[in-house]
């Protein structure tokens, strides 16, 4: 692969990674409840979900979802629920400022566990990796090579997208201090979840 391919997909890989969505505004909303290191390491539940969805876009068995409506709108649905349960769970959580010293050591598992359903349940994740990554495979060279290579340029990237808004959950939680305050991030947070969770259901296979 030449370098001026990785040159042309680093920045646009990068744009990918840091827009906004449900994994990102985990990371937010993990890092001002947890801090910055438990947001970082619960997202590994993520990268691994992008893991399997590049493994299988690379061995081609995502097409299963372009062809199969069945299993696309089963994904979508489970997808959607898991946001919306997620939602309604941060809307009632207690507000009231906690120690982050007391956090059971159960909870990284479980926000990890978080981050892999919110990735996995979203079928336009594995349709971006499958419309997107190969439009920087050159089909003259040996593709596992190159897919190895830009999927795991994603992966790092992903992960400095993932720490740069667990840096903003962070600093956020300063200006969240308050039970009030914190009461008012979280719906917010909510809100923003279940918007995403009934655009889920809207989204039409390509």
């Amino acid at each position: 692969m030449h370098y001026t391919v990785l040159l042309l997909f680093v920045p646009a890989c990068f744009a990918l990674n840091m827009a906004p969505g449900p994994n990102n505004l985990l990371s937010i909303s993990n890092a001002t409840r947890y801090g910055f290191r438990i947001a970082c390491l619960a997202g590994i539940g993520r990268l691994l979900a992008f893991l399997g969805m590049l493994t299988l876009a690379s061995t081609g068995l995502a097409v299963v979802l372009h062809t199969s409506e069945l299993l696309f709108y089963a994904i979508k649905v489970a997808g959607a629920a898991y946001l919306l349960y997620l939602a309604v769970q941060l809307w009632r959580a207690d507000p009231t400022p906690t120690a982050e010293d007391n956090q059971p050591s159960a909870s990284l598992m479980a926000l990890a566990r978080q981050e892999f359903f919110v990735a996995a349940g979203n079928p336009k994740a594995i349709l971006i990796f499958t419309a997107f990554l190969p439009q920087f495979v050159n089909p003259a060279e040996p593709i596992t090579p190159q897919f190895a290579l830009l999927g795991a340029t994603f992966l790092v990237l992903e992960w400095v997208a993932m720490a740069a808004y667990a840096y903003i959950g962070l600093h956020m939680r300063h200006w969240f201090a308050t039970a009030r305050g914190k009461r008012i991030f979280n719906r917010s947070c909510s809100a923003l979840l279940a918007s995403a969770g009934l655009g889920l259901l809207t989204m039409r296979r390509a």
